[in-house]
């Protein structure tokens, strides 16, 4: 955190629960007294709310301590350090959002996800982590949807569940074949 204040930076902080998030604040704020700190999440009124972003994206605050309310659509190139706070209890997807946050400027971005020391990581889990750590190069998307499909499974589109001959006509066909039903049903075919 210090590091990223001397170099001129932001951090964003994510701690998804709502219920604790102000417990986390206090914790920062005794850590880093001289820092400018600030809360928001879904349920922060909208005119706090906005102020708050506002504030952020401007730089007058050092560190906001958030939910995944900022996993998309904020481009703020000052905060470049991230630090997930229970990273266990996110999908994937959330994850590779959240890292997409910073390194929006020429300076080394860092992503630190944690989660507790004794937490009983379930296979799930250590398999997200693991593949967020692993999917560090530009354009990582389409291998982050890949070990996504592989951690959860396809679902039942394509499983076992399924009626008909999916399993004999083979992934590729049955994309297709699934890709032309969609296109009758919107009338572009």
């Amino acid at each position: 955190v210090l590091r990223e204040k001397n170099r001129g930076g932001q951090i964003f902080f994510v701690h998804n629960r709502i219920n604790d998030i102000q417990e986390r604040a206090i914790m920062l704020k005794r850590l880093f007294p001289k820092l400018k700190i600030a809360v928001a999440h879904s349920r922060t009124p909208e005119t706090s709310l906005e102020k708050i972003m506002f504030d952020f994206s401007k730089g007058e605050l050092d560190i906001l301590i958030c939910t995944t309310i900022v996993e998309s659509g904020l481009d703020i190139p000052l905060a470049n350090t991230l630090i997930v706070d229970d990273a266990q209890e996110l999908g994937l997807a959330q994850m590779y959002q959240l890292r997409g946050r910073v390194g929006r400027r020429e300076e080394q971005a860092y992503a630190f996800l944690f989660y507790p020391p004794d937490a009983n990581l379930s296979a799930d889990a250590s398999e997200r982590l693991e593949a967020i750590a692993d999917l560090d190069e530009l354009g990582a998307g389409y291998q982050l949807a890949q070990r996504d499909l592989q951690i959860r499974g396809g679902g039942d589109i394509i499983g076992i569940a399924q009626h008909g001959n999916s399993t004999k006509v083979g992934y590729q066909k049955y994309c297709d074949m699934l890709a032309e039903e969609i296109a009758k049903l919107k009338g572009e075919y």
